[in-house]
């Protein structure tokens, strides 16, 4: 976006790295309780927490979901195929790579500076079958072998929003050329009050596959707060009672919705169509304070 990228050492922070990228001032900050693991930031919101000596740890709550989905999706040691919409620091490629060695992986991420800087200070395995392809998600989609897919995830936000073109049910239609039979849809989505995003992605999500879990912690369900929801979708039967269970023992319990009761969350709510979508709510500056 015209920025200019220059690297340079945090002031008061020796090791941590503050990068402009394509998508705005990117920041790695050290954690203070892992040796070798960052937070990415962009533009002041928190996007991966990455650990390099132990790719399986997941420190976020939103990525410990999508790790419940995986799980789920495969036991531990059998490759699966995932593609990633949004790239971040690599951490859920990271995961399947450590969890269930010989995959393979497609990350499709637009930012192509934040990705060599992630490539820079944040290596991948040079082992780990994971490809990276810095294009806009839905063109990503697009090179992708037609029903190659295990598992898509997206999680793509800009500045700290969901591109309108990514909510859509074209886009959808997009990710079911991907995927094989019984393959599954990941999204992280994010909403506060009134929830009316949320709602709407439901909806859409609805409208193009047949099974559909969402988990949430209780406030962003009671639209108390500002948060995200990760979303599961299928063909098939979902394990809602397994998903439930792995979410409500997690150190930030979730509830997840599902069938009758999700579908009455929506409260008449219309699937999406590119012509009518609409970007994401932008998350209000107290959320990352």
């Amino acid at each position: 976006m015209g920025r200019t990228r220059n690297s340079r050492r945090a002031a008061g922070a020796a090791d941590a790295v503050v990068e402009a990228v394509d998508g705005g001032l990117a920041e790695l900050i050290p954690d203070p309780d892992r040796a070798r693991a960052w937070t990415l930031l962009l533009d002041g919101a928190p996007q991966s927490h990455v650990d390099l000596d132990d790719p399986a740890h997941l420190g976020f709550e939103y990525q410990r979901r999508l790790g419940h989905v995986i799980d789920l999706l495969a036991p531990p040691g059998r490759p699966v195929q995932v593609v990633h919409l949004g790239g971040g620091g690599f951490t859920l490629a990271r995961y399947v790579a450590a969890t269930r060695p010989r995959s393979t992986q497609q990350i499709v991420e637009r930012d192509a500076a934040l990705v060599r800087l992630v490539r820079r200070e944040l290596p991948l395995d040079p082992g780990a079958r994971i490809r990276v392809r810095s294009v806009d998600a839905r063109e990503g989609l697009g090179k992708v072998p037609e029903a190659w897919a295990d598992l898509v995830i997206a999680d793509v936000f800009s500045g700290a929003r969901t591109p309108a073109h990514l909510t859509s049910t074209e886009f959808l239609d997009a990710v079911r050329g991907v995927l094989r039979p019984g393959g599954v849809y990941a999204a992280n989505l994010a909403d506060g009050p009134p929830l009316a995003h949320l709602r709407g992605q439901i909806a859409t999500v609805g409208a193009r596959f047949a099974e559909v879990a969402v988990v949430a912690d209780a406030g962003v369900w009671r639209g108390k707060r500002f948060g995200n929801a990760v979303l599961m979708a299928a063909d098939v039967q979902l394990p809602v009672a397994e998903l439930t269970r792995r979410c409500a023992s997690d150190p930030h319990p979730g509830r997840v919705e599902h069938g009758r009761a999700l579908r009455d969350f929506t409260g008449g709510a219309v699937a999406v169509t590119d012509d009518a979508a609409v970007a994401s709510p932008a998350p209000p500056p107290s959320v990352f304070r």
